[in-house]
């Protein structure tokens, strides 16, 4: 996909991504630092930063538990290691450095 069209669907995928937090109810905040740029941050003050990458057309994810890199593969975003699925992994995320257990691969986003 070129640049342009990368841009604009990770951008997509992050504002799904804050809807669907703010919609599970847990003790996070969301704010998006600039373009491509969403930090969550917990009520314990870890964070999860999740970011676009246009030249490697990935989204990255840091978390307590480490870094991981996603690609797009048409519909979903997959992880370049494992390939597991983007939300799926970002709810095991969310859900340890929460302490709640949180479910991202559903919702209005």
């Amino acid at each position: 996909m070129d640049e342009s069209k990368f841009i604009r669907v990770a951008e997509q995928t992050l504002q799904q991504l804050d809807r669907r937090i703010e919609a599970s109810g847990i003790d996070a905040d969301c704010e998006f630092k600039g373009t491509g740029v969403l930090e969550i941050e917990f009520g314990d003050g870890s964070k999860i930063i999740v970011n676009s990458q246009a030249a490697a057309q990935e989204i990255w994810v840091a978390a307590k538990s480490g870094g991981y890199h996603f690609r797009s593969d048409g519909p979903r975003w997959v992880n370049t290691r494992d390939g597991g699925e983007m939300f799926a992994a970002l709810s095991a995320y969310v859900s340890q450095q929460s302490g709640e257990t949180v479910d991202l691969t559903t919702g209005n986003g």
